[in-house]
């Protein structure tokens, strides 16, 4: 038996008793045949894949296929049935079914595989993506609440390209391929939940899921996809952080584009343009118009760059509701929006530069003209009603943190306490200007500073909002050695978890106490100081010898 089944070599028989010899068992020396030859058949099947016509080729791989099929539960012999389904374009619908029906057979198969599997079966594949979708936000969400505060490293400081190399990205790569219709079931997975959820997060992932396939090259998909040559030319905006001239003159073009017929595309690109890197390119990019246009004495309504960016920002901010009506249009611009608002901002930045140059001034015997401490009533409003002006508002504040302009920060911050859809307590906003605070340091010592900003505008939300509590709590661990002994300590109890508060306020609050306690000075001490400053004994000096 052991002859007609052992290797059939005549040099080998004579050989074989050497290895007894050594006290090698004959299974070994099989499985080690066995093995090599495994990997000469894995080897010889990929080249297959690649030879000859493309018929045969491929006639060849379902032959070997039909007759190894049977023997796939078998350990040994499965990576080489998985390696001839790997290679095969189109898999029969039968054995298909097989492997779907077998957990382990289906989770030892090649992403080639589950591919064709995927493609008919939008469940399965559902099932595959959630889990990866989840980790997505739980990420972006980690950032935001993440406990280095700095003005250098923020939420937006990775380019797309680094974003991009993300372990989620990569994997819905990995797994759409070149299949277009995987790419279209995660698109719908997107758009449905950031419907479900209103989570801005999702359409980044849009944006960065189609520029990685761009990276790859991956044309099946980058030529069907309407809004690729729109998000290349954005992504580049992201990259750089503004929007110039040549770039806003081609993302015009897009927009103006879009056929009678083909609005649908519409709610493809608001979603582009509603990715939170996306809004802070085009809002960042509306500041600095808004400084131009002041030292160029013109108005925001003769800024043809200015209007393009606004109406970015403007489909952008409108992404669900399009989505969810289903209505294409682009949103109807407020006039008062440019008319109004914007030279409202624009006179802010004019009060600044009057009360520097006043500064400078030699002063006269009616002393130094003061801040203007008011703001306009109808910028209130406009912040309340108007959701473009409050994200540029916002967006204006942040710049004037920034620059760590404290009289302009203190002026405009009641106007925060109100905003339109309370964006002003939004984790990207507040997770920036907790950031920017950090120049502003050394104002935490000031009672009226910590005043305006902790009971003026924070503490009027965290009981409502936990996202609140949060973030005060990180810049406290961050600052709280600047902040005056007095306040820090009812900043401490006003600021104590309830019995409703979730886990992440109670741990940092943990956090805080520990880092205060630290800094007490411990009894021991008080008590040896006195000690210390016992007179010392006098010296004769020379003179009374």
């Amino acid at each position: 038996w052991q002859t007609e089944n052992g290797v059939l070599l005549p040099s080998l028989q004579s050989a074989l008793p050497f290895l007894d010899l050594h006290g090698t068992p004959r299974l070994e020396f099989h499985q080690s045949v066995f093995d090599e030859l495994r990997e000469k058949l894995l080897e010889r099947v990929s080249a297959i894949a690649l030879e000859g016509k493309v018929e045969e080729r491929y006639k060849k791989l379902e032959d070997l296929l039909e007759k190894s099929f049977s023997l796939v539960k078998m350990p040994s012999i499965q990576p080489v049935v998985m390696c001839v389904m790997k290679h095969l374009p189109k898999v029969p619908e039968k054995k298909l079914k097989l492997v779907m029906a077998d957990k382990d057979l289906y989770k030892a198969c090649a992403v080639e595989v589950k591919r064709q599997i995927w493609q008919d079966n939008q469940a399965l594949f559902g099932d595959e993506v959630s889990p990866l979708l989840k980790q997505y936000i739980l990420e972006k969400e980690n950032i935001l609440f993440s406990n280095d505060i700095s003005v250098l490293h923020n939420f937006f400081s990775p380019s797309p390209k680094t974003r991009r190399q993300g372990e989620v990205v990569q994997k819905l790569t990995q797994m759409i391929g070149k299949n277009v219709k995987l790419y279209d079931m995660v698109l719908q997975f997107l758009r449905t939940l950031f419907l479900r959820t209103r989570n801005v997060h999702y359409c980044t992932l849009r944006a960065e899921l189609l520029m990685s396939l761009h990276d790859l090259e991956i044309s099946e998909i980058c030529t069907v996809d309407p809004c690729h040559k729109f998000t290349w030319c954005l992504d580049a905006c992201i990259r750089e952080k503004f929007v110039d001239n040549k770039r806003a003159r081609e993302l015009q073009g897009f927009l103006d584009g879009v056929k009678k017929g083909q609005e649908q595309v519409l709610g493809d690109l608001s979603m582009i343009l509603c990715d939170p890197f996306a809004i802070n390119t085009l809002a960042l990019s509306t500041i600095r118009h808004l400084q131009d246009l002041v030292g160029q004495d013109t108005l925001p309504r003769e800024s043809p760059d200015l209007l393009l960016l606004l109406r970015m920002l403007s489909l952008g901010q409108g992404a669900w509701d399009m989505i969810d009506s289903q209505v294409f249009k682009e949103p109807k611009m407020e006039a008062e929006l440019i008319t109004k608002f914007l030279p409202m901002l624009m006179s802010f930045v004019v009060d600044d530069h009057t009360f520097n140059v006043d500064q400078k001034l030699p002063s006269e015997e009616k002393g130094p003209i003061p801040y203007p401490s008011t703001i306009p009533e109808a910028f209130t409003k406009f912040l309340q009603e108007n959701r473009i002006a409050c994200e540029i508002g916002l967006y204006y504040i942040l710049h004037i943190t920034k620059q760590r302009n404290k009289n302009a920060f203190l002026r405009l911050l009641p106007a925060l306490v109100e905003t339109f859809s309370d964006l002003a307590f939004s984790d990207i906003f507040l997770h920036l200007l907790t950031g920017n605070l950090t120049l502003l340091g050394d104002e935490f010592a000031l009672e009226e500073f910590c005043t305006s900003l902790f009971d003026g505008f924070f503490l009027t939300a965290c009981s409502r909002k936990e996202n609140v509590h949060r973030h005060v709590l990180r810049l406290l661990l961050h600052l709280h050695h600047k902040v005056a002994p007095a306040k820090l300590e009812s900043l401490q109890k006003a600021l104590e978890p309830t019995k409703q508060s979730g886990e992440a306020v109670k741990e940092l609050y943990n956090q805080l106490t520990e880092k205060l306690e630290l800094r007490k000075p411990s009894p021991a001490e008080v008590t040896e100081t006195p000690s210390m400053e016992l007179p010392l004994p006098t010296v004769p000096t020379p003179a009374s010898r």
